[in-house]
């Protein structure tokens, strides 16, 4: 497993992330997000919401990983959307990319 899904096991045990699509939408309007993962192989209709909204709240989107290794590196299932809330992790992970 890669150094940065590492980083994201370690942001989701210090309860520095949010999980799913409308609870991380909902966190970008808020300005609580630093940093998006959003699965290789998810849906249309999510990859162009999340795009969208990462585009315009100037949030760096990552989308190298797929549902499963999402999800096995925060030990739950079908992860699609993971947004990093805090901005050491954040700079951490955009770091080893």
């Amino acid at each position: 497993m890669s150094k940065v899904l590492n980083m994201l096991g370690l942001a989701t045990r210090a309860r520095k992330v949010t999980n799913g699509e409308e609870i991380t939408l909902d966190a970008i309007k808020q300005h609580q997000v630093q940093l998006v993962f959003l699965a290789s192989d998810a849906g249309q209709s999510t990859k162009k919401r999340i795009e969208n909204k990462c585009n315009s709240n100037n949030i760096p989107l990552v989308t190298e990983f797929t549902k499963t290794e999402l999800s096995m590196a925060t030990g739950a299932l079908n992860r699609v959307v993971i947004g990093v809330t805090d901005s050491g992790f954040r700079k951490h992970m955009l770091e080893l990319l």
